[in-house]
């Protein structure tokens, strides 16, 4: 492990995990790549010369807003509370999302700046927010996206709210909206009662690199909002790319991210020179997140060894500098023919595959739900039962058991429940992918 920080800047740091032993002609490599920052992030903004932050928060106001009642209103408010939450400097909008985007402040194509007077301004402002109109997600993700090109702030996010389908937009419309906008700006994106599309929503907070998660009562977006704002004011350090180099001959298989939640990264690859790429992160405050990283490296006899990859953390230097370097680590590869030490599997490298697999299993037992499919559904989800429990993810077993009923969680033995309430079906989809980390022992 190296750590390239100065004692000013964010202390990020790179540790590696892997079992590096091959059997002879062996080939795939996985390790398990923890990138961690710590503290002084403050001090790198400032040395760069860039703002703080720039925040556009899209608030969902079609027609189905205002049934019942209690959701246009939780809306206002959780709005108005992640006003509140804004630091001073911050520059700021709000936009009405319906068929069209409608700025609703501060107006005129511009942000403002976080200070008592502009809050004020914002939260009058939002007595004015109506219920009226269609979906298309993609127009309020445009017109955030040009609020925000404007600011020099060097993190720059959005937060959507929706209640409903993405129905007065063809989906490809979204799909090339979130293309232009990834890596322009992160997003989470929340869905409010249980009328929305969980893969809707969980698309946008994908490409955007931003949470996703539901609120099925809107007496909790508040809570929901506050903290969403309160994640966002914390982060320092923004546009962070994972960088794997690797020798000739060597083929990256798959790059994931597997804590704290499971995002596959392979297909956001840009080409960063000879045998480089840079797979985005997205922006980070105090905090630690963990890639899974397979190589396919030549196969090779017994006694010898190699570098598979070189993992490196860059953050984009200002026009015409080049990128500083944070952190690295390296992946390497050892054949030999000791069968314990070439057929042993690293604890970090099993838990958090078993962890994508429980994610998938999920997926695949609810969609199997739904399209009637008893003895599938009935398989996945014992398997995700059965996940869950043996590695530790109380939230996840919790919320499988609302949705099966559990003979033997061990087994995976498990009975699909005749009545699942919406938001429970919901939730355990929209949080499919949250993990948890490796037991300490």
């Amino acid at each position: 492990m190296a750590n390239f920080a100065k004692p000013s800047a964010p202390r990020f740091s790179v540790e590696v995990y892997q079992n590096e032993f091959l059997p002879e002609g062996g080939r795939d490599v996985h390790a398990i790549v923890t990138v961690t920052s710590t503290g002084g992030a403050t001090a790198t903004r400032a040395a760069t010369g860039r703002g703080s932050a720039a925040v556009v928060i899209m608030v969902d106001c079609s027609g189905s807003m205002e049934y019942p009642p209690d959701k246009m209103r939780g809306a206002r408010e959780a709005t108005a509370a992640a006003i509140d939450t804004l630091r001073d400097g911050t520059a700021f909008a709000v936009i009405a999302g319906t068929h069209v985007a409608k700025e609703v402040y501060p107006g005129q194509g511009r942000l403002a700046v976080a200070d008592p007077a502009t809050r004020a301004q914002a939260k009058g402002a939002l007595r004015g927010l109506s219920a009226g109109g269609g979906t298309a997600i993609g127009t309020w993700l445009r017109l955030a996206d040009g609020l925000l090109r404007q600011s020099s702030a060097t993190i720059r996010h959005g937060i959507l709210l929706t209640d409903g389908r993405n129905e007065h937009e063809d989906p490809a419309v979204l799909r090339a909206t979130l293309d232009a906008c990834a890596g322009r700006f992160t997003c989470d994106a929340r869905g409010v009662g249980t009328d929305w599309e969980v893969k809707e929503v969980t698309g946008i907070a994908g490409a955007l690199l931003g949470s996703a998660d539901i609120v099925a009562d809107p007496a909790h977006l508040t809570e929901d909002f506050t903290r969403m704002m309160e994640n966002v004011m914390g982060k320092e350090v923004a546009d962070v790319a994972l960088r794997l180099w690797t020798p000739v001959g060597v083929e990256i298989q798959y790059v994931k991210q597997v804590a704290p939640t499971v995002r596959d990264l392979t297909d956001r690859r840009a080409e960063a020179g000879p045998r480089a790429g840079d797979y985005p992160t997205g922006s980070w405050g105090d905090e630690s997140r963990e890639y899974h990283v397979c190589v396919r490296v030549p196969a090779a006899s017994v006694g010898q060894e190699m570098l598979a990859a070189r993992a490196t953390l860059l953050i984009p230097g200002l026009p015409g500098e080049p990128p500083t370097t944070l952190a690295q680590g390296l992946v390497r590869a050892v054949w030999t023919d000791d069968l314990a030490a070439s057929t042993a599997i690293n604890p970090q490298v099993a838990h958090y595959t078993g962890q994508a697999e429980l994610a998938q299993a999920i997926q695949q037992g609810l969609e199997a739900r739904k399209l009637g499919d008893v003895g599938g559904a009935t398989a996945k989800l014992g398997r995700a039962v059965q996940l869950a429990s043996a590695s530790g993810n109380a939230d996840t077993a919790k919320l499988l058991a609302k949705v099966v009923d559990v003979v033997d969680a061990a087994a995976g033995t498990v009975r699909l429940k005749a009545k699942v309430a919406d938001a429970d079906e919901m939730t355990l989809e929209t949080r499919s992918t949250q993990t948890v980390r490796v037991k300490k022992t």
